[in-house]
């Protein structure tokens, strides 16, 4: 049975400005997504700047947002590592906290060879018993999930049941949905992918647009499941321009932007990560705007 189907917001992580982790505009933030239609919410992913959190913000976060949603909607809790102990231990304690499954992004910056990703992926699998949705994102981590080895991991290893495909190569997806056979739940790594994806057998997204349009987000992806194409179709192709102005510069520095002009955060990011220049933030209001949520 699959963790969850439809629309999975990859959550923004709030911050006070002074800079900590805002833990009660991440409570408000939860009771958002819960009363605007989004299926599963993902906390301390990319989009929740994870990689400058530290472990006791991480764990904490998620141990906040588990309780929160108080099994109204799934929580999935990102805890991937370059490092294979590191990823044990932030899966381990987000067990703990009581998500419904782990996001297990690849290993970043030292990679690993595809007998690497197997040998990282089922050991930290088989340190908790919750279900893993492994994360291919390959522009960010520079490390490819091929669509063999997904299948290899899905078939041998029982708790890893799903993958977040964030490749945006379509061929790529059509072949792991080929090799597959319906052994691994996909869903769409990329906003502008999910009616794509879905054709060839995804069950979702796992989204930063989600963060704020979230009811058309779930409507988009509810209408592919029910069969009414049409209307996905047109919910993909509406907010095109939205998400070219989400991703004009590294996520998630517009989406905290969206946020801030939404009046749902301060907008603040943690550095590396800057403000966005005052350009792209001109670009990203106005698709805003002409998309109707301003």
């Amino acid at each position: 049975m699959a963790i969850f189907k439809g629309s999975g917001v990859a959550l923004v992580t709030p911050f006070t400005e002074n800079n900590e982790v805002d833990y009660d505009g991440l409570r408000k933030l939860v009771d958002f997504h819960v009363e605007h239609g989004t299926d599963a919410i993902i906390v301390c992913g990319t989009s929740g700047e994870s990689s400058t959190l530290t472990n006791e913000e991480h764990i904490e976060a998620i141990n906040v947002v588990a309780k929160q949603a108080n099994g109204r909607i799934p929580v999935i809790a990102g805890t991937g590592s370059n490092d294979t102990e590191a990823a044990i231990y932030l899966s381990q304690e987000a067990e703990k906290c009581g998500v419904d499954g782990l996001l297990l992004v690849t290993p970043y910056y030292n990679k690993a060879t595809q007998n690497g990703l197997i040998k990282h992926y089922t050991m930290v699998a088989e340190s908790v018993k919750i279900p893993i949705i492994l994360y291919n994102v390959p522009s960010r981590t520079g490390c490819n999930i091929l669509p063999a080895t997904a299948v290899t991991l899905a078939k041998n290893v029982e708790n890893i049941v799903a993958i977040k495909e964030a490749s945006g190569n379509i061929s790529q997806v059509a072949e792991l949905a080929h090799l597959a056979n319906g052994c691994i739940d996909i869903y769409s790594g990329n906003d502008d992918q999910i009616v794509p994806l879905m054709s060839l057998g995804g069950i979702g997204v796992i989204s930063v647009t989600a963060n704020i349009i979230p009811e058309d987000t779930h409507k988009l992806c509810q209408s592919f499941l029910d069969g009414d194409i049409a209307t996905a179709r047109e919910l993909q192709l509406k907010a095109i321009d939205l998400c070219k102005a989400l991703f004009c510069e590294v996520n998630p520095i517009p989406v905290k932007k969206a946020t801030q002009l939404l009046g749902m955060t301060n907008g603040k990011v943690r550095l590396p990560l800057t403000e966005m220049e005052d350009a792209n933030a001109a670009k990203l209001e106005k698709a805003m705007k002409e998309y109707g949520i301003l």
